[in-house]
């Protein structure tokens, strides 16, 4: 339970929306300057967008994109390219929230379009960050990384602490990922620092909540107890911008912060501090009311009601403790849409809860719960993962495209010049023929240039048919990679399929034999490594048959088989909290396995294991 209310902090922390107001005061305030006749046209996309942006950190998608639309549509009349950018960045933003992956992707390219035609490094950095959109969607890192650099370096021809501190927000959401303290903690003081020369008091309180995170992945590092008086420092600074500034810190950011700091006093305090516990209990019970018939907030009030029930049990009050769970089950039970993974922690503390009261019954419902939103939950991954892929290679072929085009229109140019030069030199040759007999020699020489310009041209025909084999050469190999890819969700599936059908299977077993189920003991038999690895291995090597054998020579021979495992689900891409979810660990655990492992292969402290693992499994 406790790993399950961490685990909800860290994860809203990073995706709670960067702008927001309190909706009702500002929406209403907002719509009545708009339909103010003595606004100008100048004046109303940036209005627009404010609107446009409340409405999507309220999950209203559709009014969202069409107040931004109407921005757009206003910018573009105008020709004002600037805020065309902007409204354009806001749309991105709107549709990769809403999951509308192709069209983010087509809305980002026409973002870089109108850039260019601004021909402003502000207009510049707004379009890499809405590139960046699109490929943190994509949850591809790499790409988020390299186009936040190229948004920097358009900052640097002219400042905009707004998008910086988005930019740099960003930055510290990658590396924070990738478990870099060193650089998460720059990227959240960057952050802090542009976004503190703003009146973006919400963002701004986003900003302390990343910053108490970095200092908590300080502690975890160094033990020091002083960077635990940071972390709640910083977070008393983001929960207090709520009050500072009335109607400029979302609801639903205030209501994070609240939820961070309960979290915090009952991770980090001793459970007979009843200081502590009233603290905690009053931050939880704050968030819960302050998103009282709020839609859109079950994620936040799970997270509260996890860390009452959590206090429920230390106090031994296992009926309030049941109550609390059971209330969390319902809110996001009854939520619009299911967040699945949220679903399935409360579901497995319920099943914990009742095996552990001894009403089997219901903990083997639950139990089967679990089975269903794990379906649920890969089917809708899956549905993900295939706009993904198709984005990506949509994305490839389109580059490909792009460059043959560049590269055949340069031929064309070519070619008309060869052809002009052709004209001209046959013309003065007809010219001075007519003109004297002593000019036929040099009209001779003309023609045999065009005949070799003629021959130029031939090259240059069989060089674009090479140039379009080589094109549909590199379409094959994107094809490959696409299957390659699925083979490892394939994979992936292979591992948590036959994890979850064993468990089934000896539980189904205790019961036939007529034993109690025991279910913690099961639980902890789970995380014994035994001969189910082995038909997941081979499944691996079927695939890529050298894997396993290459890293243990590497590492000669030290990996064990719990190291191998890890390893295997490392080389699927797995994230650290996928990972300590598969194996029921904790994720300090797995980052705990991953510096062995790193070890044992003689890597160096700054070389990422995730990368050399794929390289081997490249070879």
């Amino acid at each position: 339970m406790k790993y399950l209310i961490y685990l909800f902090s860290v994860l809203l922390c990073l995706t709670i929306p960067l702008i927001g107001f309190a909706q009702t005061e500002l929406t209403d305030s907002l719509t009545a300057v708009l339909e103010n006749p003595s606004l100008g046209e100048k004046e109303k996309p940036a209005l627009l967008n404010q609107l446009a942006e409340i409405y999507r950190t309220d999950k209203n998608y559709a009014l969202a994109e069409r107040k931004a639309g109407e921005s757009a549509r206003i910018a573009l009349r105008k020709k004002d390219y600037i805020d065309a950018v902007k409204a354009y960045t806001l749309l991105v933003n709107i549709r990769t929230s809403a999951r509308q992956l192709s069209s983010a992707k087509r809305t980002s390219d026409s973002t870089l379009t109108f850039a260019k035609k601004a021909n402003d490094p502000v207009a510049m950095a707004y379009a890499y960050y809405a590139q960046v959109l699109v490929y943190k969607i994509l949850d591809d890192a790499q790409n988020v990384v390299k186009f936040c650099g190229l948004a920097l370096k358009q900052l640097e021809k002219k400042s905009d602490p707004y998008i910086a501190s988005k930019i740099y927000y960003r930055l510290y959401a990658v590396y924070s990922g990738w478990n870099n303290e060193a650089k998460a903690n720059l990227y959240a003081s960057k952050a802090t620092e542009n976004v503190l020369l703003t009146t973006d008091y919400n963002h701004l309180s986003n900003c302390y909540t990343a910053l108490s995170v970095a200092h908590e992945y300080n502690y975890n590092a160094s033990k020091n107890k002083t960077e635990l008086d940071s972390v709640l420092f910083y977070l008393k600074k983001s929960e207090m911008l709520y009050h500072q500034y009335p109607g400029h810190v979302a609801n639903h950011t205030y209501a994070i912060a609240c939820v961070d700091i309960a979290s915090f006093y009952l991770r980090y305090f001793s459970p007979t501090d009843l200081q502590a516990k009233d603290q905690a209990m009053h931050y939880a019970n704050t968030a819960i009311s302050v998103l009282k018939g709020m839609d859109n907030s079950q994620e936040i009030l799970a997270s509260g009601l996890g860390i009452l029930s959590e206090y429920a049990k230390r106090a031994a009050d296992y009926g309030q403790q049941e109550a609390y769970l059971l209330q969390a089950y319902e809110v996001i039970k009854t939520g619009k849409p299911i967040y699945y993974y949220t679903m399935l922690n409360v579901v497995q503390a319920l099943a914990d809860f009742y095996e552990k009261k001894g009403d089997l019954k219901k903990a083997i419902d639950f139990q089967k719960e679990i089975t269903t939103y794990t379906l649920k939950s890969f089917n809708e991954k899956q549905a993900l993962n295939a706009q993904k892929l198709e984005i990506q290679y949509e994305t490839e072929k389109k580059n490909n495209e792009m460059n043959l085009l560049k590269e055949r229109e340069l031929s064309h140019k070519r070619q008309n010049y060869l052809y002009g030069c052709v004209a001209v030199i046959s013309f003065f040759g007809l010219l001075f023929m007519f003109r004297s007999y002593h000019f036929k020699l040099r009209y001779s020489l003309q023609l045999e240039k065009q005949l070799d310009l003629e021959k130029e041209d031939s090259a240059l025909k069989v060089k674009l048919e090479q140039e379009e084999q080589a094109r549909l050469k590199v379409e094959q190999q994107l094809l490959e990679a696409q299957q390659l890819q699925l083979k490892k969700e394939a994979m992936a599936n292979v591992l948590q399929l036959e994890h979850k059908n064993q468990m089934l299977l000896q539980i189904k077993e205790r019961l036939n034999d007529g034993d109690p189920v025991n279910m913690q003991k099961l639980w902890k038999e789970e995380m014994v490594l035994d001969s189910d690895f082995e038909d997941a291995k081979m499944q691996i090597q079927k695939v890529h048959p050298d894997f396993f054998s290459l890293i243990n020579h590497k590492a000669g021979k030290k990996l064990s088989a719990l190291d191998l495992k890890l390893c295997a689900y490392i080389y699927l891409k797995m994230d650290t909290r996928q990972i300590a979810q598969m194996m029921h660990i904790e994720a300090k655990s797995v980052r705990m396995s991953k510096y062995r492992i790193k070890q044992k292969l003689g890597l160096d402290k700054e070389e990422d294991l995730n990368v050399y693992l794929q390289e081997i499994g490249t070879v």
